[in-house]
């Protein structure tokens, strides 16, 4: 299914920009994709879908600092926006027994490593999880939370900056420590 989703997110440069699923499918056979894993990828593309259906992401910088740019979300419901609540800095997101199993110590740390980085809000986030929740996987494999990381910010259209997409596109394998 991940190979799939690369595919995807390598050849359509936005969520919206992906064809209906039919056609999508369609494209994934004649690349010679196997029935399975295009109907998983598929599957997951619509729970990704509806995920984000709705949610709208504003950057917004503090005053005078264009380094610690805000995002937030306004979830339209009934055709009027309403923003979501902050997430207070002293919070914290307890994981559920399933979500540290299926996840691992690993995901969990680099999920974490994101939000203090500020790639990754708690809206984000959430959907990250669920995601990552609704992939197989005994825990998830920490580069297949990256691709999920990756999908979720390209159905959302919010571009990571370079750094950190070279962070979630390059393995760790063969990088020398400094």
């Amino acid at each position: 299914m991940f190979e799939v989703l690369v595919f995807v997110y390598e050849n359509y440069w936005r969520g919206d920009a992906c064809p209906e699923p039919e056609q999508l499918g369609r494209k994934l056979s004649a690349h010679g994709f196997e029935a399975e894993e295009i109907r998983d990828a598929l599957q997951w593309l619509d729970g990704l879908s509806l995920a984000t259906q709705g949610l709208q992401f504003e950057h917004q910088a503090s005053e005078g600092d264009d380094d610690n740019a805000i995002t937030t979300a306004r979830v339209t419901l009934g055709g009027a926006p309403e923003a979501a609540l902050p997430q207070s800095s002293q919070s914290m997101r307890v994981y559920s027994p399933s979500e540290q199993e299926h996840l691992g110590a690993e995901c969990l740390g680099f999920i974490r490593f994101l939000e203090l980085s500020n790639v990754l809000p708690c809206g984000l986030r959430e959907i990250v999880v669920e995601r990552a929740m609704a992939a197989p996987g005994d825990p998830v494999a920490l580069d297949e939370l990256k691709i999920i990381v990756l999908m979720v910010h390209w159905s959302t259209g919010i571009e990571p900056d370079a750094l950190v997409l070279d962070e979630l596109c390059e393995s760790r394998e063969g990088r020398t420590a400094h």
